[in-house]
């Protein structure tokens, strides 16, 4: 992505000059041309969307599609009323849908923690991250200010890169709940990291879709906290406290048992074991089949509508 920061912030939305734009628009007259994709509109093909905002131009073409996506973020699901009008800006509520398309698990940047090697959490809380988000996000700073001063939480500015990684492996191993807010959109790879590292995930995001539902249930290893309860005074914090030893035992070891399921086959370079066989890979195929009656369909409506008929805006799914 040509995402153009700076003092050419927005640029990545121009097509005149745009190398990203080409290679968009090279891929989709490519595919669209073959008689693969004539023959279901492209309702049974699959498009790998790991960044949030991967083939913004060609979006409405490729929306009859299975999309794999990190985020619904920047694939909102707005309608143009809520949108406060029908914005070329935003991703329409038409192109994208959990029917249809697939969210997959970001790829955890730290190492795998196994639950033997598990240790004492003398923290209460930990986040890493920038304090400062747009959009759904803004509740991050909020929640900073609430948090920053408590006693047993940790607050720490930046990322889980070269300079922060350690920092971020001793924050998280070494706390009992790991804190998700929104960010510029609803989920980002601290959740999959906290997952890795043992640390009880603590989601603070109304919007959030995660990978794998109705494969795993998200309760039995994470807290949900609803952003007004997160906003309240000492609300956050007194809650995880009041959670027993004996539940937290329970979220850990229910943890490790979904660790695997997180891993992709390319899996980090520091991890002691190679991704299993049932990790992410095989968990978004499965996700995939279970489409395939809803494609079908799709695909037969579509063959018997008559020539010159016309299709209300809804989601492609139908």
């Amino acid at each position: 992505m040509e995402l153009g920061w700076g003092a050419t912030k927005g640029a990545f939305r121009r097509k005149e000059g745009n190398d990203d734009y080409r290679r968009q628009r090279d891929v989709v007259d490519r595919v669209t041309a073959h008689p693969a994709w004539r023959r279901s509109g492209g309702r049974d093909h699959v498009f790998v969307l790991t960044d949030p905002m991967a083939m913004w131009h060609v979006r409405a073409e490729i929306a009859p599609a299975i999309l794999l996506v990190v985020d619904f973020g920047g694939w909102y699901k707005l309608d143009s009323k809520s949108a406060g009008g029908n914005s070329s800006h935003m991703i329409q509520h038409t192109q994208v849908s959990l029917l249809k398309d697939i969210i997959v698990p970001y790829t955890h940047l730290l190492p795998t923690l196994r639950l033997s090697e598990n240790m004492d959490r003398p923290t209460l809380l930990y986040f890493k991250g920038a304090k400062h988000r747009h959009r759904g996000g803004l509740v991050r700073e909020k929640l900073w200010d609430l948090m920053v001063n408590e006693p047993d939480v940790v607050m720490e500015e930046g990322f889980p890169n070269a300079t922060g990684r350690e920092q971020s492996i001793k924050g998280m191993r070494t706390s009992e709940f790991c804190l998700h807010p929104a960010g510029d959109t609803p989920s980002s790879c601290r959740l999959f990291d906290a997952v890795a590292s043992l640390c009880i995930p603590v989601i603070v995001s109304d919007d959030i879709e995660l990978p794998f539902e109705g494969m795993i249930d998200y309760t039995e290893f994470s807290i949900f906290v609803s952003v007004g309860n997160a906003m309240r005074p000492k609300w956050l914090t007194d809650y995880l406290r009041n959670i027993s030893k004996q539940q937290k035992d329970e979220f850990r070891r229910n943890l490790a048992g979904v660790q695997h399921i997180f891993e992709y086959e390319n899996s980090h370079q520091h991890s002691k074991v190679s991704a299993p066989e049932d990790g992410a890979v095989n968990h978004i195929w499965k996700k995939i089949h279970q489409k395939l009656p809803m494609i079908q369909e799709a695909v037969t409506r579509e063959k018997r509508k008559p020539e010159g008929a016309s299709i209300p805006l809804r989601c492609h799914c139908t």
